[in-house]
């Protein structure tokens, strides 16, 4: 062979993969059915999370096989209203991604612009390494990733984050997995005033908002979780409920939901306390009446929460 010719392209070891074996095996299975259990609906999510999972399988076998393959860009961008599982899809996505072995450690480090941007002169640039650094072999999830930016403000130090955060994501997308999270339309005028940030990124995931039979499901496994239960009239007073907290300001889906469900908790702890006296059953005291839920001011007020 001349120097002048190109070298022989590399062959495939000899022998095949079992992918659906593969799949078993990693436990990737075993996470996406815990995933199913935490999370009601969220259909398109969890399709696209095994779509990434079934593609770093193939990547993965690929290598074995000795056939052409490189570390394909797993930064992600997450895209939704409060409460629709973004954090909670997240902690999977780091497990995932550890056990098919595309990052060292597993673990999620959660983190706003307070936890990068410093406020004053010398002060971001420390911030963010530390914050990267504990991040490193792991997953860094960014919430309200568009805060990083304030153009209006000339002197904000959120610029020098984003610089970093960008050359970190290029030079070691091998040892960190970068997720930016926040409000659709948002995160997309973030994306149009930071360049650096789309075109590292190939992986948009959007969360829609949970329907009303989704949330009251979620409300329902919430309970059950911590032995409590609806009534059947309560369990339609809590739909009357959900119709009208969603219209409401603030509304963060499951979130909303959990913090409902607590309140309507105390009320039916102040109606068994206030009550007649005597022996209370398991059942009683694990049982939310109708009365515990419309008597919420989003129902008797109209607007207020509670």
């Amino acid at each position: 062979m001349t120097p002048a010719e190109d070298p022989p392209p590399a062959q495939p070891a000899p022998g095949g993969v079992d992918l659906r074996r593969a799949f078993e095996e990693s436990g990737v299975a075993a996470i996406l059915s815990e995933l199913d259990a935490d999370l009601i609906g969220l259909k398109p999510v969890k399709r696209r999370i095994r779509e990434t999972a079934a593609l770093l399988l193939v990547e993965r076998a690929r290598s074995e096989l000795g056939l052409a393959h490189e570390t394909p860009t797993l930064h992600m961008s997450f895209t939704g209203n409060p409460g629709t599982g973004k954090t909670t899809v997240a902690l999977r996505m780091a497990s995932l991604m550890h056990k098919l072995g595309y990052i060292r450690k597993g673990h999620l480090v959660s983190v706003t612009r307070d936890d990068l941007v410093g406020q004053y002169v010398g002060h971001t640039a420390p911030k963010t390494k530390e914050v990267l650094k504990r991040a490193m072999g792991g997953v860094l999830f960014i919430d309200e990733a568009y805060y990083l930016h304030r153009p209006e403000n000339e002197r904000d130090y959120g610029q020098e984050a984003i610089e970093i955060l960008l050359q970190v994501m290029e030079n070691q997308r091998e040892d960190l997995v970068v997720i930016l999270a926040g409000y659709g339309p948002r995160m997309d005028t973030f994306f149009a005033s930071n360049p650096g940030f789309r075109s590292r990124i190939a992986h948009h995931i959007d969360f829609p908002d949970y329907s009303d039979e989704e949330l009251i499901a979620i409300a329902e496994r919430i309970l059950d979780r911590q032995n409590y239960r609806f009534s059947d009239a309560a369990r339609e007073a809590f739909r009357t409920y959900v119709a009208a907290r969603r219209t409401q300001p603030h509304f963060a889906n499951a979130r909303s939901i959990r913090n409902a469900l607590d309140r309507a908790k105390l009320r039916q702890a102040n109606r068994l306390l206030d009550g007649a006296g005597g022996l209370l059953t398991g059942e009683v005291l694990s049982t939310l009446e109708a009365a515990d839920i419309l008597s919420s001011r989003v129902i008797t007020q109209g607007g207020r929460i509670g």
